[in-house]
């Protein structure tokens, strides 16, 4: 869902990637459901571990609660956003954890553009 509001709110200003810590190589349902409910397709997206992205320094690395588990990579700024997996959530739930991620994404950007 990151990645999907990434595309949405920062289109010409950042390029982003998703991955997984242990992907299960489909989007979770409940997320295509839960942006599908906000007009966005989830569908186009895939669900790639670390190694399918490119390799390469990021400006930002967001990470979302996942702790040890979370692989290191080559980036200058890191925030964890600390964010539940909200993989088993009731629907209003995890409609909640989408909303947090897009204020979190939408905060971001605006820190990108602001060149902070």
């Amino acid at each position: 869902m990151a990645e999907a509001f990434g595309k949405i709110h920062g289109k010409g200003i950042v390029d982003v990637y998703s991955s997984g810590s242990r992907p299960s190589g489909i989007v979770n349902p409940k997320a295509i459901k839960a942006m599908a409910e906000i007009d966005y397709d989830l569908n186009k997206h895939i669900s790639v571990g670390l190694d399918k992205v490119p390799q390469v320094e990021y400006e930002y690395a967001i990470t979302m609660g996942c702790g040890d588990e979370c692989p290191m990579i080559d980036a200058i700024t890191r925030e964890d956003w600390a964010l539940p997996d909200p993989k088993h959530m009731e629907t209003e739930e995890f409609n909640q954890i989408r909303d947090i991620i897009e204020t979190e994404v939408k905060e971001l950007i605006e820190k990108i553009r602001r060149g902070e």
